[in-house]
């Protein structure tokens, strides 16, 4: 498939628009790419969206325009709120703490959420009780296979295993 700009190279490059339930295909080289990329950076930079995101921030002063913003500093790194909309990047982690209020509407805006839940696979939940016998048993049956109980430690790694609901044995309950 052609570039649909220029109509000289293969097409590399596949963009898909869906807007009110209407689809908009593209299908471009990489030099046109690069150079739209070159023209919407200089019209439209990475600052000016991330500024336009943020609720009440529409200026690039340093924070001026955002209340209790003005000459505010990280302690850490020393950035302030317009090193960060010029640039599109927090300083350090700290910052996060200091400029909290101006940027937990962007993070909503861009994650969802202002909090950082992380991902975990999906497992079967157990509660804190659960996860406490295990972890007794477990130090329970090292105890036994050291001492050379292994009867008993075959019983403990059976109950580790109906409480995991576990078929088959990991590494760490081997005996």
């Amino acid at each position: 498939m052609k570039c649909d700009i220029c109509g000289k190279f293969d097409a590399t490059i596949h963009l898909t628009e869906v807007v009110n339930e209407q689809v908009t295909k593209l299908h471009i080289c990489e030099v046109c790419a690069k150079q739209k990329s070159d023209e919407m950076q200089s019209h439209f930079g990475l600052a000016d969206l991330l500024a336009g995101l943020v609720e009440g921030a529409e200026s690039l002063d340093g924070g001026a325009g955002v209340p209790g913003l003005v000459g505010r500093k990280c302690a850490r790194c020393g950035s302030t709120y317009g090193d960060f909309q010029a640039s599109g990047r927090i300083g350090c982690g700290k910052c996060y703490e200091t400029f909290a209020k101006s940027l937990s509407g962007l993070l909503r805006k861009i994650h969802g959420s202002d909090r950082h839940v992380g991902k975990m696979p999906f497992t079967k939940e157990i509660s804190v009780e659960q996860r406490e016998t295990l972890k007794r048993l477990k130090d329970e049956l090292k105890q036994l296979v050291m001492s050379e109980e292994f009867e008993k430690a075959a019983l403990v790694r059976d109950r580790i295993r109906e409480l995991e609901g576990a078929d088959t044995v990991t590494k760490d309950q081997e005996i």
